[in-house]
């Protein structure tokens, strides 16, 4: 929705970062880009990564959607990033007929695991114009969520979270995992199992 920055011009690209690296209370300068899907080869040039470099506080948030994006080029263009100090991370939005199952969201997550993307978050489709045919129910994205844990260490199981519409921000969901009576709760496991803890 927002464009796409790493194929700004070498230079605009250059001016922003460096100005935004000057400022003081700038700690994370996040970029989201799906360039290691769509174009990775434009991160094999020492240009663009030695200025993300430089800028230092960098931190790169891809866009991989479906494990069959994780090609041996986009894999390339990850460990470029990685090898010049930039961590990254990835944000997943959850698409009807594309990875709206486990099966192939594990998938997913396990791949980017392998190549170390940390899974950041897992978004429920924004009721955008256009796009409301790939919108899942929320209902199943916490099921697909719930069956996640039951199939992957949690290293590799991002925030499930919708984006609150006119400027509410991201709102992490999870499935509701305990009940409180009184000062006790009954929590219950990903695996179905209960047991109670009191609350001291």
């Amino acid at each position: 929705s927002g464009g796409e920055p790493l194929i700004l011009p070498l230079e605009k690209l250059r001016k922003l970062l460096l100005s935004l690296k000057e400022i003081e209370h700038v700690e994370v300068i996040r970029i989201g880009t799906r360039l290691p899907v769509v174009l990775p080869q434009k991160l094999s040039g020492r240009e663009l990564l030695s200025l993300l470099e430089e800028a230092e506080k960098v931190w790169v948030n891809t866009h991989f959607n479906h494990p069959d994006e994780i090609t041996e080029e986009a894999k390339l263009a990850v460990r470029n990033l990685l090898k010049a100090g930039i961590p990254v991370n990835n944000q997943t939005v959850l698409l009807k007929g594309v990875n709206d199952s486990p099966e192939v969201l594990e998938k997913l997550l396990r791949e980017l695991q392998k190549i170390k993307v940390r899974p950041y978050y897992l978004f429920h489709c924004d009721p955008v114009k256009g796009v409301m045919h790939f919108s899942t129910t929320i209902t199943k994205g916490l099921e697909i969520v719930e069956e996640l844990f039951k199939r992957i260490s949690p290293l590799a199981i991002p925030y499930y979270a919708v984006d609150g519409p006119g400027g509410y921000g991201k709102v992490p969901l999870m499935p509701e995992r305990y009940k409180k009576e009184g000062n006790r709760y009954t929590f219950k496991s990903f695996n179905g199992k209960t047991f109670k803890m009191e609350d001291r």
